[in-house]
């Protein structure tokens, strides 16, 4: 069975989900396909075409602060290490996501998502930039220059795009999204749904 996996290399959440996959495939036999997306856009189209991080929306979700605790609060639990970005962590989210796309269609998806996110939520860094990317493709097993390649590439875009419009279309509001069967499980809060649909026997 395969699950798709809408993630944001920008979001703690993502991060925290993704730490959780292996495991979940080794138990249920399910493959993850893991498919970055522009989030800032996924997002906005899902609060007509505004970001909720933007300005004061009244819901405590979308506090910095409250975040923060939150996700220390999961990897405490799962027992990862989990540095705060927001303040700290000088990242374009958009280059992010085209990074891990590359590196898809390079045939390394996984590997190189896993470097990328311990580079924004796990290592002691200034700046998560091009030549971090570049360097998060050689540690996953890539060629430096065509990895390099790959990202300035006008189809790695394109692809992105695809992939964006394609999780928008099946519902996605917001990452993590998980889409199996057709269903979706939305936050690294519901992996605990997911696991329990996937161990259930037939069609759900």
């Amino acid at each position: 069975m395969i699950a798709d996996f809408y993630f944001g290399v920008g979001s703690r959440y993502s991060y925290l989900a993704s730490t959780q996959l292996a495991a979940l495939e080794a138990e249920t036999g399910v493959k993850f396909n893991w498919l970055a997306v522009d989030s800032a856009q996924l997002i906005a189209t899902a609060h007509g075409g505004r970001s909720p991080f933007a300005g004061t929306n009244g819901s405590g979700q979308y506090d910095w602060g409250y975040r923060q605790k939150d996700a220390e609060a999961w990897a405490a639990l799962y027992g990862v290490p989990f540095r705060e970005p927001h303040g700290r962590l000088a990242l374009d989210p958009n280059l992010l996501s085209l990074a891990c796309t590359a590196a898809r269609g390079l045939g390394v998806a996984e590997a190189y998502a896993h470097a990328l996110l311990r580079a924004v939520f796990a290592d002691d860094l200034p700046a998560v930039d091009r030549a971090v990317c570049i360097t998060c493709a050689s540690r996953a097993g890539l060629d430096r220059d065509a990895f390099a390649n790959a990202l300035d590439d006008e189809n790695t875009w394109k692809e992105r795009e695809r992939v964006t419009a394609k999780a928008i279309e099946q519902g996605a509001f917001g990452v993590p999204t998980f889409v199996v069967n057709e269903r979706l499980f939305w936050g690294n809060d519901r992996i605990v749904l997911l696991r329990h649909a996937l161990l259930q026997t037939g069609p759900f």
